[in-house]
């Protein structure tokens, strides 16, 4: 692959997007790194990388979708990747259907499904323009099972994942889209919920083949192989330590 490709990744700021932001730079591959809220967060990993920015955006808002792949193509001149790893969710019990009112399900899919959306429309041209483009959604186990963190998470995921397929059939041969779906990793999102993460984590770690949770770097070395998959396009690949088949 060429060393000159550049890559730009939502939600990079900490977790699965640092994570596939310095793995992708490990392959001499320019990034943006991209967070809403977390600036300082963003600057510093960015400032890490040995050739990357930092552009704050919130892929919620179609504007800011714009600017993010603006700032990318006016920095460097192209895009080749873009990784919608930016995601929201909130911790509900999957039975607590009170809880799941209509203003979970927006907030969860104004980032997961219509941010990811706007994030490609946005990117598409340049990525056309490549010669070699690559999107790579990051999903998640609960699109096909069911479990989750909520029921509206599992549902945009599920969403997300049916987006990844029917725009491989559109974007081809430009264009290849695929994702990725991470089954329990260790990120900053279970800070919030360190009972759930405990229980779950030690259930996971009793009941799946490779005996152990995720870890970030597990999914980034899973992006970039989509990244470089020349022949592959409308997949979604699995990575949960091999419990899908148990």
């Amino acid at each position: 692959m060429s060393e000159e490709r550049v890559a730009l990744i939502t939600g990079s700021s900490s977790g699965i997007g640092a994570a596939v932001a310095r793995r992708l730079a490990a392959e001499n591959i320019k990034v943006v790194v991209n967070s809403a809220r977390s600036e300082a967060a963003g600057k510093a990993l960015a400032a890490e990388l040995p050739d990357a920015i930092y552009v704050q955006g919130d892929v919620s808002k179609a504007d800011d979708c714009r600017r993010l792949v603006e700032s990318a193509v006016n920095a460097y001149g192209r895009l080749d990747i873009l990784v919608n790893n930016a995601g929201a969710t909130r911790f509900i019990p999957l039975n607590d259907l009170e809880a799941a009112d209509a203003d979970v399900w927006r907030s969860i899919f104004e980032v997961n499904v219509i941010g990811a959306w706007q994030m490609t429309t946005a990117a598409v041209p340049n990525l056309r323009a490549s010669g070699a483009g690559a999107i790579i959604n990051v999903s998640s186990v609960s699109a096909t099972r069911a479990l989750g963190s909520s029921i509206p998470y599992a549902v945009s995921k599920a969403s997300l994942n049916h987006m990844t397929r029917l725009l491989s059939t559109q974007l081809g041969p430009a264009i290849r889209v695929n994702a990725v779906a991470p089954g329990l990793i260790e990120t900053p999102w279970y800070d919030e919920a360190e009972e759930v993460w405990d229980s779950s984590r030690e259930w996971i770690t009793a009941n799946t083949p490779l005996r152990r949770v995720g870890t970030p770097e597990d999914v980034a070395e899973a992006t970039l192989y989509l990244a470089n998959a020349a022949y592959t396009t409308g997949d979604v690949l699995t990575v949960d330590g091999g419990r899908h088949v148990v």
